[in-house]
């Protein structure tokens, strides 16, 4: 079982969302059409696929964590849209699976193999294709107050290694001048779109369990204390029962 086994039927839902603007802010940047071809590496339940799936033809969707492979074919069969899925890692793919004008990639950067994963890029990007770096989260600038409550909570309950492992995941998705030196690509414009949206409680709680270090598999038995913990941080911040929260998407476009 992956980290992420889990942690696949919540995903989707509870994860901040991308709204329907950052899909057609970016497919406008780019000019995107159906004549597009898009492949979404590390897609877990298909979150990007499926959002750029109105602005493209052919979508293929990567994860080696066959929990996130079933939930993305599901989501799929709700969307009514054409989604080819293969489990396995991105690093290894097959050489004829061909060239791609669009390869996203959304919170999963740092669980790759960064040599075999450029030297990947380098025959899976089309000639003139991109790389998009995608992600969605709370803003970090006070907007959203019950925020540093929640992170810590989540630290102290989480095991020490996976926890470290987390923040150079993080580390490693802001710092993509780093990954990319050395390689045929460069990280070039970034859009950004901000929205705010109210959230459950209860869902803002398990939240906190579709991070991979703060899993169920993670947490064990500790699940239910770390989400009572958690509701009771979060009441002081909601109203009948909901938070308001700040979200910021990001596709950071990177280029040959």
């Amino acid at each position: 079982m992956g980290r992420f086994a889990s942690t696949a039927s919540t995903y989707e839902h509870l994860r901040p969302p991308y709204p329907g603007v950052f899909f057609r802010n970016v497919a406008q940047k780019l000019g995107l059409t159906e004549r597009c071809a898009l492949i979404d590496l590390g897609t877990g339940p298909g979150l990007l696929a499926l959002g750029f799936a109105p602005y493209v033809g052919r979508i293929v969707g990567v994860d080696p964590e066959t929990a996130m492979i079933e939930a993305a074919r599901q989501a799929a069969v709700r969307a009514r849209q054409a989604l080819t899925l293969i489990e396995g890692k991105a690093e290894s793919l097959p050489p004829d699976i061909g060239t791609f004008d669009i390869v996203t990639i959304g919170r999963a950067l740092h669980w790759m193999d960064r040599d075999a994963t450029l030297a990947r890029l380098d025959g899976l990007v089309a000639r003139d294709g991109v790389v998009l770096i995608c992600a969605s989260f709370s803003v970090t600038d006070g907007r959203n107050p019950w925020l540093d409550g929640y992170n810590e909570i989540r630290r102290r309950w989480s095991p020490a290694k996976l926890w470290e492992e987390a923040g150079q995941g993080a580390r490693t998705h802001r710092d993509l001048s780093a990954f990319f030196r050395g390689s045929a690509f460069a990280p070039t414009e970034l859009v950004t779109v901000e929205t705010r949206h109210t959230v459950n409680m209860q869902d803002l709680a398990q939240r906190t369990l579709t991070y991979s270090s703060s899993s169920p598999e993670a947490l064990g038995d500790d699940v239910e204390a770390l989400l009572r913990d958690v509701e009771n941080h979060l009441a002081s911040f909601g109203r009948d029962g909901v938070i308001d929260e700040t979200i910021v998407s990001t596709a950071q476009i990177v280029k040959r």
